[in-house]
């Protein structure tokens, strides 16, 4: 599970003294970072372009940087499987527009060339032409006329098609999904009473029903089970000669030359581990891709979240399902990061308190673990970013996703220290705060505490509150179907918001006071009532996993509170703000929910589940969404954030041998992601 987090405070990091009395609030200290660092890459649209430091690579041994290069490059290579799961006419899409950018010799001063360029630029955030976040397709701002004569102006030897008439088939292909809004209109679609299958634009699943797709892995299943397979994370499922079935993503399956080329630099990866244990994981995950037996890559995931030792980590595959709406597909992502030692140790108390946590739960013992096994957590340096996970990423990942590893093994939990500390830089005098926050009462705290609570929010959800809980006995872990991403991270979320206020942190030396909870209190509710809605069109509802799970906890407790007032809604100025009246009352209206949404995921309740997200986490004020668009236009602050990598370089002797790593942060994100097209891109147009 990811925390994708729209960060709205200053960003300084917490670390935990060892004798656990009192918190170090210190701003983070980013070394071998020169100070001139450019921080802001580009902007179009709703998006900002970043570009993250990676602090302390210089200084890591040659063998630790060669096995960071050869995992970057395999992060790198999975980039079109992503684009073709989002959709399958994204690559013909994108290569005939960057064929364009790339040779069109016309006219580029005119509107209509900066509006192409700024669709290419939006495709390129969103791995496709549904917007990366809010789902729906994104409409171009140019005419198709104007599409087609671009296109037929370009040498067609230079296109990804051969001559005239491969021109026209290509077009008349392309068109209607690129201009007709009613052809495709969501990558995915969670609309209650339509088949969520036929409705979504994913190529999860092409010429089968929801019934044909449920009916297919029901048959599967075995209710006995006390260890089932992810059934369907790694395949497309269509029918053959009428009959339902799986295109299995392996080497010799779908995606099969991106695959061997991503498996290539896994071995060289292997054969650089930093011990047996690490070399043994990449071995695996190599084995799961040329098999793609689940059985395999459960084996995979045992051997990499018991794996606490290595100081470089990787993700790498088809791991979370939230752009599927059935749930059971994975996207292919990627991430290679080292530990950030010193940070880590507060993850390190979180981890060691873990039992601690569980037993003190709000929720009814009969959901409770009465072993936490294997929680490990650290705080990480990200060095490249693929996938999934790139342009936009997380802040915080836990993983593996399967409930009864993290029952029987535990979890591996990270929060991403450099990343947070770019948003940070970026957002610096942005004026978020004066505009937003009810006094200055809210603006101090959040100044004061707003960066460590957020971060540590972070953590408790990633480290804890992801692999707290349990499924009672035949309970599936799909049962919630497009409902159980937007709960599970509100089952997260609340249990990290419920701990933030316990004196217990105080106790570990985490939180300086038992004022400083307040801060993320505070910024929590204003973002899920208020200020995300920055990022939906006017008209649209909450779709994002993410935004239905904020949205869903801040509705909820005013709600819940309004009899005694605990969050108000306050205008003044004719501007509305947030008011929190009750801390204390608020803390425990957030233990009230989790108990409830534990009790939906352990007994599997979709009823249940379906209606506390329909009811709150999923329609839109309009009157209230437009105010904050109006007030947010006027800041000039981009609500999408993406991040451009850094590129690493092998230096070698005149024998070949590798004598050097070195990084580089010149490369901005037009040149970027060309390179990339023309640099790890070998799947056909279509899959």
């Amino acid at each position: 599970m990811k925390r994708i987090l729209f960060m709205l405070t200053t960003i300084f990091l917490l670390t935990a003294c060892n004798e656990g009395k009192k918190a170090d609030t210190r701003t983070t200290v980013i070394d071998d970072v020169d100070s001139t660092f450019e921080y802001k890459v580009d902007r179009f649209a709703d998006i900002e372009i970043l570009r993250y430091p990676v602090p302390g690579f210089n200084s890591l041994p040659l063998a630790q940087k060669e096995l960071i290069y050869y995992l970057s490059q395999a992060a790198l290579e999975g980039r079109d499987i992503l684009w073709d799961q989002h959709n399958r006419y994204n690559l013909t899409i994108r290569r005939v527009c960057e064929g364009i950018y790339e040779n069109y010799m016309g006219d580029k001063s005119t509107g209509d060339w900066k509006n192409f360029e700024t669709y290419l630029k939006q495709i390129w955030m969103a791995n496709g032409i549904h917007h990366h976040y809010s789902e729906d397709k994104i409409m171009p701002l140019f005419s198709e006329d104007y599409f087609v004569k671009l296109v037929k102006s370009v040498d067609p030897g230079r296109m990804p098609f051969r001559d005239g008439m491969a021109a026209d088939e290509t077009l008349s292909e392309i068109l209607p999904v690129m201009f007709n809004p009613a052809v495709m209109p969501r990558r995915m679609s969670q609309a209650p009473g339509t088949d969520i299958v036929q409705t979504s634009a994913v190529n999860f699943y092409e010429g089968v029903t929801q019934k044909e797709v449920e009916d297919f892995y029901n048959a599967m299943k075995d209710p006995n089970d006390n260890t089932p397979v992810s059934y369907g994370l790694n395949s497309k499922v269509t029918k053959v000669n009428g009959v339902v079935t799986e295109q299995v993503w392996k080497l010799d399956g779908m995606y099969g030359k991106a695959i061997e080329r991503i498996i290539g630099w896994l071995e060289k990866a292997a054969a650089v581990a930093e011990n047996d244990h690490q070399k043994q994981t990449i071995n695996s995950l190599i084995s799961f891709y040329k098999t793609g037996n689940l059985n395999t890559f459960d084996d995979y995931s045992v051997q990499w979240v018991t794996d606490t030792t290595s100081r470089v980590d990787f993700i790498n595959g088809f791991i979370e399902t939230y752009t599927d709406p059935m749930g059971l597909k994975g996207s292919w992502e990627s991430m290679v990061n080292f530990k950030s030692i010193e940070a880590s140790e507060r993850t390190r108390t979180i981890s060691e308190n873990a039992q601690w946590f569980e037993d003190n739960s709000p929720i009814d013992d009969r959901f409770k673990k009465e072993e936490v096994k294997g929680v490990s957590a650290k705080v990480i340096t990200a060095a490249i970013l693929g996938g999934d996970c790139y342009p936009a990423t997380p802040i915080g990942i836990n993983l593996p996703n399967a409930d009864w590893i993290r029952r029987d093994h535990g979890s591996k939990s990270v929060t991403i220290d450099n990343i947070t500390f770019a948003y940070d830089k970026a957002a610096e005098g942005n004026g978020f705060k004066e505009e937003f926050m009810w006094s200055d009462a809210e603006r101090e705290r959040a100044k004061k505490y707003g960066t460590l609570t957020d971060n540590l929010h972070t953590d408790l959800h990633e480290c804890l509150g992801h692999g707290s809980g349990k499924l009672l006995p035949g309970v599936s872990t799909d049962v919630l179907q497009a409902y159980a991403s937007p709960l599970e991270e509100t089952r997260a979320d609340l249990f990290a918001l419920y701990y933030l206020a316990d004196p217990k942190l105080v106790e570990l030396g985490l939180l300086p006071d038992q004022e400083a909870y307040k801060a993320e209190y505070y910024s929590y509710i204003m973002n899920g009532v208020m200020t995300q809605l920055t990022r939906i069109q006017p008209g649209k509802q909450i779709e994002q996993a993410h935004m239905r799970n904020r949205a869903l906890i801040s509705r909820w407790v005013i709600e819940k509170g309004a009899a005694d007032s605990v969050v108000v809604l306050k205008e003044r100025d004719n501007k509305t703000y947030v008011v929190v009246n009750d801390y204390d009352k608020l803390r425990s209206l957030f233990g009230q929910l989790l108990s409830e949404v534990q009790r939906i995921k352990s007994e599997g309740d979709f009823e249940a589940g379906r209606n506390l997200v329909e009811s709150y986490g999923v329609k839109v004020d309009p009157a209230l969404h437009a105010e904050v668009l109006s007030r947010y236009e006027a800041l000039n602050i981009a609500p999408y954030k993406g991040f451009v990598n850094p590129v690493y370089k092998l230096v070698t002797d005149e024998n070949g041998k590798v004598t050097d790593v070195t990084i580089s942060y010149d490369e901005n994100y037009v040149d970027q992601q060309l390179r990339y097209s023309r640099q790890y891109s070998v799947l056909p147009l279509k899959n």
